[in-house]
């Protein structure tokens, strides 16, 4: 008896089909899918759309700057510069050999180097230490001293250039290439500590606890292990210290003189005495152009690091 309904039991299991998952709330249906992947594949045509538009807006004056800087002064002045585009010929380097064959221009792209890197290590140095300093040290007066940092952040640079010029003059600064290094310095440290301040203070604590353990000292620390964690954010500072400093001409133009501007300067002053002379502006522009483009491109992985950090976590 028991194994005739055990059979029994067998067929109904086998004729019996398997039921179907009914589209509802938690499975959705084939048409909701469709239109989901739809929307998905829309919606990255429109931003990739967006940012091929945005990137062409961009790149096209650069791009005109380029085809101009390689143009004579007469193919310039009668038309356009696109029309290199279907006429190669009329690119040459002429306009880039008489421009470094310029003393005035050579000098001024070196004093833009002198500026320029320095004031970037020093102000990367001196703000890591203290941003690590004001994250993970204790020492009187630590939370006075970061918000006088902080509220120097509101402070214009214009206010500060009569008296700094007072003072560089008294102290025979001014002039030099050593006091616009100073003047960038002192600018660009309050962003740069409040920057590093909060990144670093984002590295958890049981890591410097084991390090103190184990008998690491500060410095050690700050070497072995924080300044590598901090990587991307100090890429991310070093760049745009970097672009602010060599494409600035207002310090330069009050605190340079004619042996140490910089070659912002030094294209204004070109500008001044030639006036609208494509064949020594549009060179002299794009050159300064090619040394930032090559600092972005080269810490470009590290610079979307340092600005994509904190958003995923």
């Amino acid at each position: 008896m028991s194994s005739h309904s055990t059979i029994e039991r067998r067929r109904s299991r086998r004729a019996t089909p398997p039921a179907r998952p009914v589209p509802g709330p938690s499975t959705p249906g084939p048409g909701p899918r469709r239109r989901s992947r739809l929307s998905r594949l829309l919606g990255s045509s429109v931003v990739q759309g967006l940012l091929i538009l945005v990137a062409l807006v961009w790149i096209t004056p650069l791009a005109g700057l380029f085809l101009s800087s390689m143009r004579s002064e007469r193919d310039n002045a009668s038309d356009g510069w696109w029309t290199a585009l279907t006429d190669p010929s009329q690119l040459s380097l002429d306009n880039y050999a008489a421009l470094l064959k310029d003393s005035g221009i050579a000098a001024a792209f070196g004093n833009t180097v002198l500026i320029s890197v320095p004031t970037t290590a020093l102000v990367v140095g001196i703000a890591a230490l203290a941003g690590y300093a004001f994250a993970w040290l204790d020492f009187p007066g630590r939370d006075g001293i970061f918000l006088v940092v902080v509220g120097l952040l509101v402070v214009p640079v214009q206010i500060g250039l009569l008296p700094v010029a007072k003072l560089f003059g008294a102290v025979g600064l001014f002039g030099t290439i050593t006091g616009v290094v100073l003047f960038h310095v002192a600018y660009g440290l309050p962003f740069a500590v409040f920057l590093l301040r909060n990144y670093f203070a984002e590295i958890p604590r049981e890591m410097l606890e084991a390090a103190r353990m184990d008998g690491g000292s500060e410095w050690r620390i700050f070497s072995r292990l924080v300044l590598p964690l901090g990587r991307p954010a100090i890429a991310s500072l070093a760049i745009f210290q970097f672009l602010w400093v060599w494409n600035d001409m207002l310090v330069a133009l009050l605190f340079a003189d004619s042996g140490s501007q910089p070659l912002t300067v030094a294209l204004q002053s070109q500008m001044r005495q030639f006036g609208s002379n494509i064949g020594v502006l549009a060179p002299g522009a794009f050159l300064s152009l090619v040394v930032p483009l090559v600092v972005f491109f080269a810490f470009q992985r590290h610079f979307v690091q340092g600005v994509m950090a904190g958003s995923v976590k």
